[in-house]
């Protein structure tokens, strides 16, 4: 497989097509296209993988509201961070986010080293592709850019066969990237190739028919628009199981656990987990003596990207609240706490908070 693109159009017709289409159709009023700057780009950018602008712009504008600049960031505990980024997902973008503030801060004096690629590609999670991104839209300079909106493009442009995450399939749209990837007009040019994915060449049904490049698009020749690109081999998911502990006292306040820095809910808080009731039981005897299990709940299923959770939630109630170690803290549903919560914990909390309220005024 060659790394040089086929002749279908010269870098300035495909950037001439693209950029008068982006001239009259694109998004140019985006919350973090005004005021534009490496911090804001970056937010942005890390916010957007794996999400849709829509879900994004709220969780962007409270962020910007509470965290203004990279020092602010910086400075912020942990908890901050992940509270506003609860209901996001892949919480690990959260983390790396916080990371790269602080790196940004001891490492670069608070300034986004946006004058190297490999220097912006080397603070925690930011790739070749977000670094180019941030680069070009918040400096103007020359960099490439290939998320999974241009990657979509490019594919089925060039109906290129292979899944994208494979290197050598990879590689071949790096350098179509490239190619078409102009001197000038930096930053509405990445932003027009990003716009084209997601309004356009959609996955599932693209809009052919609104497409600058219909008449020239090979999986559209072939009528095969949904088979580029080519899907990740699939492997069935396994499903694992858990309990989670809805311990309560008699405040209706519930104990929470901080789960390691690392892994599933990384750093975020969580109902305390057991593999199954004998484990769990043991926990009780041992932290809170004299709790009664109350009817567990019916169990609901939580999917992430490479498995499935089924929880199933256990309420129990204890008089005593004795301090359970630094990883515990009770918190209260009525009046909640700015902690990053994982998105079935936030939920089961939120159902409990009538309940707690009536349980708290007591007889």
């Amino acid at each position: 497989m060659t790394d040089m693109p086929p002749a279908i159009l010269s870098p300035a017709r495909f950037q001439q097509r693209l950029l008068s289409w982006f001239d009259s159709h694109g998004r140019h009023d985006l919350p973090w296209q005004q005021e534009r700057s490496p911090y804001r780009v970056w937010v942005s950018e890390i916010m957007l993988q794996q999400t849709q602008v829509a879900t994004v712009i709220p969780y962007f504008a409270r962020f910007m509201a509470h965290f203004p600049d990279v020092g602010s960031l910086a400075a912020a505990e942990q908890d901050e961070v992940l509270h506003l980024w609860t209901g996001l997902g892949y919480y690990a973008r959260g983390r790396n986010l916080h990371k790269a503030a602080r790196a940004v801060v001891d490492e670069h004096d608070g300034v986004f080293p946006v004058h190297s690629l490999e220097a912006m590609s080397a603070l925690p999670g930011i790739g070749r592709s977000t670094a180019g991104a941030i680069i070009a839209q918040s400096t103007g300079r020359r960099a490439v850019i290939l998320d999974g909106n241009v990657k979509r493009v490019l594919t089925r442009l060039h109906a290129v066969e292979g899944w994208p995450g494979r290197s050598a399939v990879e590689r071949r749209l790096w350098a179509l990237a490239d190619h078409y990837t102009p001197g000038e007009r930096l930053v509405d040019f990445t932003q027009a190739m990003m716009d084209l994915g997601a309004t356009l060449c959609r996955r599932g049904t693209p809009d052919c028919g609104r497409c600058p490049f219909a008449d020239v698009c090979m999986a559209h020749a072939r009528g095969e628009e949904k088979r580029f690109p080519a899907s990740k081999p699939r492997k069935a998911l396994p499903t694992r199981t858990t309990i989670m502990l809805l311990l309560q006292d008699r405040q209706g306040r519930v104990l929470l656990e901080q789960r390691p820095s690392s892994g599933l809910w990384g750093g975020l808080w969580s109902l305390p987990q057991f593999d199954d009731g004998e484990a769990l039981q043991a926990w009780l005897d041992t932290h809170a003596p004299g709790s009664e299990l109350e009817p567990g709940w019916a169990a609901f299923m939580h999917v992430f990207s490479h498995f499935r959770l089924e929880i199933t939630p256990q309420p129990a109630r204890v008089d005593r609240h004795d301090a359970v170690g630094e990883a515990y803290r009770w918190y209260d549903p009525t009046e909640p706490a700015s902690i990053g919560l994982a998105a079935p914990v936030k939920a089961l909390l939120a159902s409990l908070a009538p309940f707690a309220l009536t349980t708290a005024a007591g007889p």
